[in-house]
C-alpha cells in the first residue's frame, strides 16, 4: 500500500504492510474497479457514459469491446490481434485465467449455431427445481391463475418467511434470461415483508411452469437489422391493495429482445390515459439511453425509434402542443416525451391491442395469449422439455473461481469472435 499523502517518509520506496487481506475492506471493490479501468484507458480504451462496465476502443481496423463484472470479462470484437493484444496487456499487468469461447457466464449459458446465439439458464433452473423438489412436478402451460386476483391479506400468513424470500430472489435471478416470468416475479416480490399462503401457491405455479421448459432463453439471431422499436403498455388500478398502475415496456433490436421493465408506480393516476402515458415516458427515456449505447458502440441508426402505444388518449396528448386542466398534474412526463419526439429521437405509432407485447409485463394473460406473446418475443427452447433422462448437464463448462479472500486477484476473460459454427452446442 503507498503511504497516504502528507506522511513523511525518509524514503519514498517505503510501503505499508497489511495486516489482513484488502479484500475485506468496504473500499476494496472500488479500488479494484479504479485500477482496472485506468489499466484498459492506458491500454487505449474508453469507458461508456451510457454503461460504466462497458470498455470500448476502435481503431482503423476494427473494433474491440470489454464489459465488466467485478472481476469477470466478456471481450469480444472483429480483430483478433486486438483481442490477443488486449489479453496479453491484462496478463502483464494482472493473473488472468482465460476461459476461451464464451459458454457460461454469471449463471447464463450461451449455445451457438449458425443462426444466432442462444442465452438461457438451464443449469440454474434445474437446481432450483431440485432445491424446491419441484423436478417431478406436473408442468403447467402457464405462469399464473389468470382469473385469480392476488392480495395481501387474503391468505394465512407462512412462518416459514425465509424460504419465500429466498425462493423469489432466486427467480427474480432467472428473469434475465426468461421475459415470460418477469411480471409473476415481480408481482409476487412485493409481498415479502408478509407473504401468505396464497403467494407461496402462486410461487410454486411459476416452478411448475419453468419444469415444462427449462432451457428456454432469449434468441440472437445472426441475420438481423439494426433498427430498435419498442412496445409500451400499462394496466390501470391493476393493484388491489393500492389501486397504483403498472407499467411495463420491450425493445427489440430487429427480432431480437434486448431491454425489458416493469414497474410499480408510486402514485395513482386518475385515468387510463394518465396510465398510458406514464408508461410512454418511461419508453421514451429507455429509447435514448439506447441511442446512447449506439452511438458509442459506433453503431448508426439514422431513423427515430419507433415506439407502439395501443393508446389513443397518449398519442393524442404527446402530439397536443397545449396544455389543458386534465393534463396539467402530468406536465413533467408530457414534457419527456414531447421533447423527444420534437427532436426525432422517438416515432409513435398506434397499432391494435391484440398484438400489444407488452400486455405480458403488466398483466396475467389467458394461456392463448400468453403463448402468442412468448413466440413473438424471440424465446426459444433448445432442449426437450422433458426432464426424464433427455437433459444433460456438462459441468465440465463451469470454470471454479479462486477465493479473493485467500487467494491473489484474478480475472477471468470470456471471448466472443464472429465466425459460425457447424452446429448448435448444447450443455
Amino acid at each position: 500500500m503507498k503511504p497516504p499523502p502528507g506522511l513523511n517518509i525518509p524514503d519514498q520506496h517505503l510501503v505499508f504492510k497489511l495486516q489482513k487481506s484488502i479484500y475485506g475492506l468496504k473500499q476494496a471493490s472500488r479500488e479494484w474497479h479504479d485500477k482496472l479501468t485506468n489499466t484498459l484507458i492506458q491500454t487505449g480504451f474508453s469507458k461508456s457514459f451510457s454503461n460504466h462496465s462497458l470498455f470500448i476502443k476502435n481503431t482503423n481496423i476494427g473494433f474491440t469491446t470489454i464489459l465488466v463484472y467485478v472481476d469477470d470479462l466478456i471481450l469480444t470484437g472483429n480483430d483478433l490481434n486486438q483481442i490477443n493484444h488486449t489479453k496479453s496487456v491484462l496478463h502483464n499487468k494482472f493473473s488472468i485465467k482465460d476461459l476461451g469461447d464464451l459458454k457460461f457466464f454469471l449463471g447464463m449459458e450461451v449455445a451457438r449455431s449458425k443462426q444466432g446465439r442462444t442465452l438461457y439458464q438451464i443449469k440454474y433452473t434445474l437446481e432450483l427445481l431440485q432445491e424446491t423438489g419441484f423436478l417431478a412436478a406436473k408442468p403447467a402451460p402457464t405462469l399464473m391463475v389468470y382469473n385469480t386476483p392476488i392480495h395481501s391479506q387474503l391468505g394465512i400468513p407462512l412462518h416459514d418467511v425465509t424460504s419465500y424470500r429466498r425462493l423469489m430472489g432466486k427467480l427474480l435471478y432467472l428473469t434475465h434470461t426468461r421475459p415470460d416470468i418477469s411480471f409473476s416475479v415481480g408481482c409476487l416480490s412485493q409481498f415479502l415483508a408478509s407473504p401468505i399462503d396464497q403467494h407461496y401457491k402462486h410461487a410454486t405455479h411459476i416452478l411448475r411452469y419453468l419444469k415444462a421448459s427449462p432451457a428456454q432463453g432469449i434468441f440472437f439471431p445472426s441475420q438481423n437489422t439494426t433498427i430498435i422499436q419498442g412496445y409500451s403498455d400499462s394496466d390501470w388500478a391493476t393493484c388491489l391493495d393500492t389501486r397504483r398502475l403498472v407499467t411495463g415496456w420491450c425493445f427489440f433490436v430487429g427480432t431480437a429482445l434486448i431491454s425489458w421493465k416493469i414497474k410499480k408506480q408510486n402514485t395513482v393516476s386518475r385515468s387510463s390515459s394518465e396510465a398510458e402515458y406514464k408508461a410512454l415516458a418511461m419508453a421514451a427515456c429507455e429509447a435514448q439511453w439506447l441511442l446512447f449505447l449506439f452511438r458509442d458502440l459506433g453503431i448508426p441508426h439514422p431513423k427515430p425509434v419507433t415506439i407502439f402505444c395501443d393508446n389513443n388518449s397518449a398519442l393524442h396528448i404527446a402530439a397536443n402542443p397545449i396544455f389543458h386542466e386534465r393534463t396539467k398534474h402530468i406536465d413533467v412526463d408530457c414534457h419527456v416525451v414531447r421533447e423527444r419526439l420534437n427532436n426525432n429521437t422517438i416515432h409513435l405509432l398506434p397499432f391494435h391491442t391484440s398484438l400489444q407485447l407488452a400486455d405480458i409485463f403488466t398483466k396475467s394473460l389467458s394461456p392463448s395469449p400468453f403463448r402468442y406473446i412468448v413466440s413473438k418475443l424471440g424465446i426459444l427452447d433448445i432442449h426437450m422439455p422433458s426432464l426424464r433422462g433427455c437433459v444433460e448437464i456438462n459441468n465440465d463448462i463451469i470454470s471454479p473461481k479462486t477465493n479473493p479472500r485467500t487467494s491473489p486477484r484474478q480475472i477471468n476473460t470470456y471471448t466472443t469472435q464472429q465466425q459460425n459454427f457447424p452446429l448448435l452446442e448444447t450443455f
